[in-house]
C-alpha cells in the first residue's frame, strides 16, 4: 500500500470511522485499497483489516493525503503535530468541540478544514450530520466533506457558530430518544406488560413514528393533532406531559448539551 493509491485516511479507527469507511466502500466512493486507517490499538487494527479486505491500517498517517479526524477531542492536540508533519492538505473533523480556528493554527498554513457534528445512527446508515467550513475551505471542500458523510446519512451546511446547537439537537439527540425508549418500556411493564412485549411495542412504535415523520412531510404538530382524538387516550397522556412542562424540559435539555459543547470548544 502506497500514498499514491490512497485517496483518504482516517485518523482514528473507532466505531464512527468504521461506519463512514464502510458506507463509502459500499457506496463506491472508494475501494478498500484506497483508504488508510491510523489506529494505535493492535486488536482494533486487526479487526478493521479482517472486516475490510485490502484496507490499509497502521500507526502513522500517510504524507499529503486528505484525512478525517476521528479521535476523541482530548486526544486531538496530541495528533495535530503528527498531521502537520505529514502535511495533510485537507481535513474533515468529526471530533466534538474543536474549532476550525484551533485546527488551522495547529496544522499547515492554508489547510482546508471542515468541521462536522455527526451522530450515531450513522452506524446503521441513518446518520444526520452538519458541516461548517473553516477559513480556507471552499465550496469544493464542502462538497468533498458532504460526499463522505452522505455515505451514512444526510448532511446540512451551517455556520460554525451553529454547531453547538446542532450538537444539542442531533448530535446528542439519539440519546434522548433511547432514554425515552427506556422509559416507555419501563412504563409498559408497570402497566402489566411483559418486558419482551413492552420492548417490541416501544421499538416498533418509535421506528414507525420516525418513518411517518420523515416520509409524510407533515409538520410534527399536525401529526400530533392527527393522532389525538378529543378526550381520548392520547390527549390524556399529552396533558400529563404538558402539566409537567415537557416542551420547556426539552428546551433545557438541548440548551444544556449545547452549552457543554461550547465549553468543550474552549
Amino acid at each position: 500500500m502506497t500514498e499514491q493509491t490512497v485517496r483518504l485516511q482516517f485518523i482514528g479507527g473507532g466505531k464512527m470511522a468504521e461506519a463512514l469507511l464502510g458506507g463509502m466502500i459500499s457506496d463506491g466512493w472508494a475501494e478498500a485499497t484506497e483508504i488508510h486507517v491510523v489506529e494505535p490499538v493492535s486488536e482494533r487494527r486487526t479487526m478493521l483489516a479482517d472486516a475490510h479486505p485490502g484496507l490499509s491500517v497502521g500507526i502513522a498517517p500517510m504524507a499529503e493525503i486528505d484525512a478525517v479526524l476521528a479521535v476523541k477531542p482530548q486526544v486531538a492536540p496530541e495528533v495535530f503535530p503528527v498531521l502537520a508533519d505529514a502535511r495533510v492538505p485537507r481535513l474533515l473533523s468529526i471530533a466534538a468541540g474543536i474549532t476550525t480556528a484551533t485546527m488551522e493554527a495547529a496544522l499547515i498554513e492554508g489547510i482546508a478544514v471542515v468541521r462536522s457534528m455527526p451522530n450515531t445512527p450513522a452506524l446503521v446508515g441513518q446518520g444526520m450530520a452538519a458541516i461548517a467550513a473553516g477559513a480556507h475551505a471552499s465550496e469544493a471542500d464542502l462538497d468533498w466533506a458532504t460526499s463522505i458523510l452522505t455515505a451514512v446519512g444526510r448532511v446540512v451546511v451551517v455556520a460554525e457558530s451553529d454547531l453547538d446547537a446542532v450538537t444539542g439537537v442531533s448530535g446528542s439527540g439519539p440519546a434522548y430518544v433511547f432514554h425515552l425508549a427506556e422509559a416507555l418500556i419501563a412504563a409498559g411493564v408497570a402497566q402489566g406488560l411483559t418486558p419482551a412485549v413492552a420492548d417490541t411495542l416501544t421499538r416498533q412504535t418509535l421506528l414507525g413514528a420516525a418513518a411517518l415523520l420523515s416520509e409524510s412531510g407533515e409538520d410534527p404538530a399536525k401529526l400530533r393533532v392527527n393522532v389525538t382524538s378529543p378526550n381520548g387516550t392520547t390527549q390524556a397522556g399529552l396533558e400529563v406531559l404538558a402539566d409537567h412542562g415537557f416542551v420547556e424540559l426539552i428546551d433545557r435539555v438541548v440548551a444544556a448539551a449545547a452549552d457543554r459543547s461550547r465549553e468543550l470548544g474552549g
